[in-house]
């Protein structure tokens, strides 16, 4: 398996949300006031497309020190 990461130090993900970030069009924030913009798209998309190559996604996230997500996916034969 390959294993990649991604991480940044933005406003963090609660835990108790971590699971719906990857449904589609769920965001964090989905008040009529929300800071950030978005359709609620990309982590679904992702995540269907790693899983559609045999991977897995998930996040590590702390509120206020920003989030890691990580995926792998399988590979054949050697890595160059």
């Amino acid at each position: 398996m390959m294993e990649i990461s991604v991480s940044d130090n933005g406003i963090g993900i609660p835990k108790n949300k971590h699971g719906e970030i990857f449904e589609t069009f769920k965001q964090v924030d989905s008040s009529t006031a929300r800071k950030y913009e978005g359709t609620g798209l990309g982590l679904a998309l992702v995540k269907k497309f790693v899983e559609m190559h045999g991977g897995e996604i998930w996040v590590e996230s702390e509120v206020g020190k920003g989030s890691t997500f990580t995926f792998t996916i399988p590979i054949k034969g050697k890595v160059q």
